[in-house]
């Protein structure tokens, strides 16, 4: 093949193109590759937007897993991709885990066992600390999960304004606390458990009952209310 030329996707045959087999066919039809190609738009001077999303996922050993949790900087090392396309492409998976999290937004909680399932799919795999809150209706049912720092947990990072500030928003009956642990250990710190007892007598005052503390790993997790802490 001559190294010379350079192949782009408006040089393929039409009902090859990504963006076309989209609308002949549906999303469904699409490779990891093409659906990324698609959010990129378009290419550089050196690879057409194809070339670059099959570059960005093999770059990476979990391939398309590896966009749950990556940054704009990182996105940025790949050869052709800036930080306008970095971004698009962030903001379509953000957009894909909001509308899982709000097909699943109606279950309700009825133990520990429900959250954490729930929850293990979304956190499971973070590289970084986050800590949310599950927020519920008087019914236990999940109004929305909300971030409310990244990052390793201490007192200064999760204050109790920043904890209870969107569930006095969405009028929360309760919360359920969670973080992720990526080293996949979920045995809680001491910091973990002080945290934890602050945050549960700050909802007693506001009456907003903090129901369980979930420490989510690698397809385990720990609950402080099944280990009887809280």
């Amino acid at each position: 093949m001559d190294r010379g030329i350079r192949y782009t996707i408006k040089s393929m045959p039409e009902d090859e193109r990504p963006r076309e087999k989209l609308i002949k066919h549906g999303a469904g039809s699409l490779s990891n590759v093409e659906l990324l190609a698609i959010i990129l738009k378009t290419g550089s001077r050196h690879a057409s937007a194809l070339e670059i999303s099959r570059e960005l996922l093999s770059s990476y050993s979990s391939g398309i897993n590896a966009l749950v949790d990556i940054s704009v900087e990182e996105l940025s090392k790949i050869k052709g991709i800036g930080p306008s396309k970095a971004s698009g492409v962030l903001a379509a998976v953000e957009l894909g885990k909001r509308v899982l999290i709000s097909e699943e937004i109606r279950h309700k909680i009825n133990s520990p066992t429900d959250v954490s399932n729930y929850l293990m799919r979304y956190m499971g795999d973070l590289k970084k600390e986050h800590f949310n809150i599950v927020m519920l209706d008087n019914k236990n049912q999940i109004i929305e999960v909300h971030n409310v720092s990244v990052g390793s947990l201490n007192s200064a990072i999760v204050h109790p304004r920043e904890v209870f500030k969107n569930a006095v928003r969405r009028s929360s009956a309760s919360i359920i606390l969670a973080h992720n642990h990526p080293s996949g250990s979920t045995n809680p710190s001491k910091e973990d458990i002080s945290i934890t007892k602050r945050l549960v007598e700050c909802g007693e005052l506001m009456g907003i009952k903090v129901l369980d503390h979930i420490i989510v790993g690698k397809n385990e997790y720990f609950s402080f209310k099944e280990q009887r802490i809280i």
